[in-house]
């Protein structure tokens, strides 16, 4: 693998046995918590309406922490719960109608110009009650153009949900990412394309710890300090079924240091020692595919003569130019090298499409090792979640026989959900051929909803020097006046024909990033 000897990634867990238990304190995790209920919420049509459900229950305290909020979306596409539908109206609804309830909303600064418009100030400041009970704050603590990525939502200490959806457009879609859902709309009218996405919601312990670590962050952030709410027992939605009960859950995280706060990157740790754990299948779902460090512990799975089969889901392209300039171009690399070291047909990488042929964008973060272990949160597989954005994982790692054929169960419903196809079908392929990707292969139809091989293109020289670089992919701080140096001093030691034809590119890239840092530091 092309590696930058100035950048560190994490050290091998101290025992990297196939056998050792992937989830340890202070390792692997931050802390290892019970909850009574975990269940896995595919897409966000049934996350929006399970979230719903919940803080309608909620009696003292919602936590909404993310990397955005937009307060016009529609949480359903109707009131047919009888309540408000859009996240600004039920909240405020939530508080007329219960005077010791308090919502605080803690999402992160950039995201108002990323989005490039102010849209939750002007809906909470409508009336006196709403000013004092709903507390919305943006959190700029961060090294510049880092970004606070966790998603996670607690009502109550009883009810935790924590996974990749953000509670803002473009995010609502139904399991069958129909073509033209009349109700995949924006708050402007304007029609989206289908979007994949997963959560996880817990209570018990792991629910108390989810919210610890979010009043965490409230205080880092603000100075504000939030006792924990009185117990609530009753705010797990009625439909919400839980796929494990009595699990272990790890709660694992990414943070950068910043102004005494220690970095932590038990995330990282996390990936490594659960695909060197892998002995049948890795199954990965993200939305990129550009980390060196998770690269690398796949290729060694690769070059293992009884190495795990390896199946990643991502999208088709990155969402912007400056993604696809450097998140899919570091894709490139690392899928070229991967396949060029698969001898044995072990390596798949796949983006979904629907029944129209319309790519499906892969927002989703789970990883599933054989039937040992589920990890569901907010990180990608690139190297910024890796050590340089902050983010959260949950991982659950059972022991017992019907919980073990649960992870195995969830994983064959995301891919029976790219098929379309039954799970029992998808199941029975998998056991019958003792092969996921033969199973894949032969299950995906020519037409209607399935996955296809990613295309993967050939990087000329410039493209690889800013994939090297990370100038959008960095596990650390670090200016762009630096970065816009070293891919320079790349470029004129490796290929002095292309500096020029990379000069514009470089530039545009790194005035970006310092607009961000600037506005992150005021």
């Amino acid at each position: 693998m092309l590696r930058d000897p100035d950048i560190r990634t994490a050290d091998p867990p101290a025992d990297a046995s196939r056998d050792a238990p992937v989830l340890r304190e202070g390792e692997t995790c931050w802390t290892i918590a019970r909850a009574d209920r975990f269940a896995v919420i595919v897409d966000a049509a049934d996350y929006f309406a399970q979230a719903k459900a919940a803080m309608l229950k909620a009696r003292r305290s919602i936590l909404l922490i993310g990397w955005d909020f937009d307060l016009r979306i529609r949480l359903t596409p109707d009131d047919a719960d009888g309540g408000e539908v859009r996240l600004g109206d039920f909240l405020r609804s939530l508080v007329r109608q219960r005077p010791e309830l308090r919502i605080y909303i803690l999402k992160w600064d950039m995201a108002v110009l990323y989005t490039m418009r102010v849209q939750s100030l002007p809906m909470l400041l409508t009336d006196g009650v709403t000013w004092r009970r709903i507390h919305l704050r943006f959190d700029s603590t961060h090294p510049a153009t880092s970004a606070h990525h966790q998603k996670i939502v607690v009502i109550d200490d009883a009810i935790a949900f924590c996974g990749g959806i953000d509670m803002t457009e473009h995010r609502w879609d139904t399991r069958g990412h129909c073509p033209g859902d009349s109700h995949r709309l924006d708050p402007e009218g304007e029609a989206y394309g289908p979007w994949h996405d997963s959560a996880a919601a817990v209570d018990g312990e792991a629910a108390r710890a989810l919210g610890d670590l979010a009043r965490r962050r409230w205080r880092f952030a603000t100075g504000q300090n939030l006792p924990p709410p009185e117990p609530n027992p009753d705010a797990w939605p009625d439909a919400l079924a839980p796929q494990f009960r009595g699990v272990d859950v790890g709660i694992a995280r990414t943070m950068p240091a910043y102004e005494g706060r220690d970095a932590a990157r038990e995330i990282e740790a996390l990936y490594l020692a659960a695909i060197r754990s892998a002995r049948r299948l890795i199954y990965i779902e993200s939305q990129f595919f550009a980390s060196a460090s998770i690269a690398d512990a796949l290729l060694a799975q690769i070059e293992r003569p009884d190495g795990p089969e390896i199946v990643v889901v991502n999208p088709l392209r990155g969402e912007s130019w400056l993604e696809e300039k450097t998140m899919d171009a570091a894709r490139a690399l690392q899928v070229g090298q991967l396949r060029r070291a698969d001898r044995n047909g072990r390596f798949r990488i796949y983006y979904p499409v629907n029944e129209a042929g319309d790519p499906i964008y892969v927002h989703s973060k789970v990883l599933a090792v054989d039937d040992r272990l589920l990890r569901i949160g907010s990180s990608n597989v690139n190297n910024r979640s890796m050590g340089f954005d902050s983010e959260c994982d949950l991982a659950i790692e059972p022991a017992e026989d019907e919980q073990r054929a649960a992870i195995a169960g969830i994983r064959n419903r995301l891919l029976a959900e790219h098929l379309d196809r039954p799970e029992t079908e998808i199941a029975s392929a998998i056991d019958d051929g003792g092969s996921a990707i033969a199973a894949v292969e032969r299950l995906c139809r020519r037409q209607g909803r399935r996955l296809v091989p990613l295309p993967i293109r050939d990087l000329n020289a410039v493209e690889e020097a800013v994939v090297v670089s990370r100038i959008a992919d960095p596990e650390h701080a670090a200016g762009p006046e630096s970065v816009v140096q070293h891919v320079a001093k790349r470029l004129v030691l490796r290929h002095p024909l292309a500096v020029g034809a990379g000069l514009l590119s470089l530039t545009a890239a790194a005035w970006l990033l310092a607009r961000q840092g600037s506005a992150a530091r005021r």
